[in-house]
Formats: structure tokens, sequence, C-alpha cells
């Protein structure tokens, strides 16, 4: 029974169980340890995010160009300067006069979007006890984070404030990756040696594959949407189309909940503006998502992660409850992650099971030949 693998695993299970336990018991005494990562943790994924976007220029420069490592991060630094001050000076005025427009005219969006529910609400005699009540629980909720959101927004404010600090060092840990990117394996790796060092270096490459692979496929996915958004925003003259493209670039980093989230901000502006807008605002979406689904992604990511839908699904909701919009964003990534993780490790056993019953082939005819 020792050497059954279910067995293991419960043990396994068991320990890493006892270990979260008295972990959280003691907690305190690793406190200092835990604010430091939750302040680096941020900036950290920030950084590896822009590192998997840039690093393929930097792999350009260094073998196509033949360039020194050294010349190909100073060559991306302005670069990125360059495309910073190009968004400051050219789109940062236009989705500031966007968001100061919204922001003032956020009490008329209000009162004419309350104009529409109080309609839908009338009519509620007319619908079912068990729909009226799920409508009127929807309502109170609404309320409640109306009232929460007020309340917390000096607390918000803090926050905010708070992280804009913490994207200081972003810059540095961006540069510290594309400098010293190609160390990390080695280093990592260094503590093993023979089958175990070469499955952790497999491991770790794949690790790098899956991530390089989702994050420069989904990030080329969301600026061709939001492209195409803006594009159909402004030909149809919808307000705000910068914000609501933007908008619905960064949702479409969500699989699957993204076009709904970008949706829901562009169809209520749309509804106040113009009702008929409503339709175009759909066509628009639904042209988007077509192209999207069947013609950009499949090019562009392929089957990158290769997990169900239903899992995704399921891995998002999760993330959304346990920790916000962020948690949402990393989740399929993570999940991507642990997946490859335990991929290698179950490849790494059956080789091993294959191994040694190959061994034992071997001793068994060399006792029979026969």
């Amino acid at each position: 029974m020792f050497n059954k693998v279910w067995f293991r695993v419960a043990v396994g299970l068991l320990l890493a169980f006892l270990i979260i336990k008295y972990f959280l018991e003691i907690n305190h005494i690793f406190y200092p340890l835990i604010v430091i990562v939750q302040s680096i943790a941020l900036p950290l994924i920030l950084g590896g995010f822009l590192y998997y976007i840039t690093v393929p220029f930097q792999n350009y420069l260094e073998r196509k160009r033949n360039m020194s490592r050294g010349k190909s991060l100073l060559i991306i630094i302005l670069l990125m300067i360059i495309l910073v001050a190009i968004f400051v000076l050219m789109i940062a005025p236009i989705l500031t006069n966007q968001v100061s427009s919204f922001i003032n005219n956020f009490p008329t969006i209000q009162k004419e979007f309350q104009s529409y529910i109080s309609y839908a609400l009338d009519q509620r005699d007319k619908l079912p006890d068990d729909v009226k009540q799920r409508i009127n629980d929807m309502i109170q909720k609404l309320n409640n984070m109306t009232g929460t959101l007020l309340t917390n927004s000096v607390q918000y404010l803090t926050t905010f404030v708070s992280t804009l600090f913490l994207l200081i060092l972003v810059p540095f840990f961006l540069i510290y990756m594309l400098k010293d990117h190609d160390r990390f394996i080695p280093f990592a790796s260094m503590p093993f040696t023979g089958k175990r060092k070469e499955f952790v270096v497999n491991l770790l490459k794949d690790i790098d594959k899956t991530l390089r692979s989702y994050i420069q496929g989904q990030v080329t996915v969301s600026i061709i949407l939001g492209t195409l958004l803006l594009i159909g925003y402004l030909v149809i003259g919808l307000d705000y189309a910068l914000v609501l493209a933007l908008w619905g670039m960064v949702t479409n980093l969500i699989p699957f909940l993204g076009p709904y989230l970008a949706i829901i901000p562009a169809l209520i502006i749309a509804l106040i503006q113009d009702p008929v807008m409503v339709i175009y605002v759909i066509i628009i979406m639904t042209v988007a998502q077509q192209l999207e689904g069947n013609v950009i992604t499949p090019n562009i990511m392929g089957k990158t992660l290769n997990i169900h839908p239903l899992t995704i699904i399921t891995v998002i909701l999760a993330a959304g409850n346990l920790g916000g919009f962020v948690a949402i964003l990393v989740a399929v990534p993570t999940y991507a992650v642990l997946k490859t993780i335990v991929t290698n490790i179950y490849r790494q056993r059956q080789n091993i099971t294959i191994q040694a019953n190959k061994v034992v082939e071997d001793e068994n005819e060399k006792k029979n030949p026969l």
C-alpha cells in the first residue's frame, strides 16, 4: 500500500494541509516577509507582463541585427519612452477630455438610465413572482454596492496613490528581466544534478513557453480588437469612443467573459445617447467578436493553452470571488502554469516507470535467455 500512487498523493495532500494550518496559526512570525511579498507582487507581475511583450523584439535585435545585450536593452527603453511620450502628448488629452466629460455628465447619464430602469420596474406586475423577487434583490445589491463605493472612496483613493508609487518599481524589474533572463534557468537548476536537473530545466522552459505564448497572443488579439471597436464606435458617432474601446481592449484579456464586460458600458452609453445606437453597438461588437474568434485568435494564438472552455470559466469565476478584477486577469495564466507543472511531473513519473519496467525486463531476459 505504501508504494501506491493514491496513498502517496493522499499523504502529500495531508502534509500540505497541515503545513498550511500551522502556517496560518503562526503567520505573525512571517508577517514582515508577507508584507515584502505583497509589496513587490504587483510590480513583479507587471514587469513580467511587459517582459514577455518586449522580449521578442530584443531577440530580433540580438539575433537578426547582431546587437549586444546592452544596445538592445537601450533601444527597447528608448522605444518605450517614445511610446509613452506619444501616448501622453496625443492620446492622453483625448482620453482625459472624454473621461472628464463622462464624469461631468454622469449625473445626467445616471438619471437617464434610472428612467429606463424605472420604466422596466413599472412592468414588474406583469412578471412572475420569482422574477420580481430576483429583480428586487438585484436592485438592492446595486444600491448597497453604490453606497459602499461612496463610503470607501477615500480608501480607494489612498490605495490608488500607493499603487502608483509601486508602479515606479516596474521599469526596474523589466530592465533586470531583459538583462538577465538567460541566467534564470541555469541559476534555478544549479542545486540539482542528473535527471532531476534535466527535469527542472525542461519544466522551467515549458512554463516560460506557456506564459510567453499566452501573454503575447492575448495582448496582440486585444490590441486588434480594441482597434476594431474604436473604428466602429467612431463610424457610428458613439460618445466616449476611445474610453469604451480601451475598456474593451483591457477586458478582452479575460477569456470568454471579456466581451460581455466590454459591451455593457457601451450599451448603456448608446441607450442614453440614442436607443437606435444600441443596435449599431451590438452589430459592431458581434462583427468584432466573430473576427476575433474565427480569424484573429486562431491565427495568432491557436490552441496555446489547450484548456477546456468550461474549465476557464470556472477558474475565472472562482478567481473573481477570491481576489476581484486583478485575480481574474491572472487566473487563466496561473492555471496554465499549474497545469504545465502537473503535466511535467506526470510525464516524469511515467518515464521513471517505463525505465524501471525496462530494467526489470532486461534482468528477466538475462536470467531466462530462452
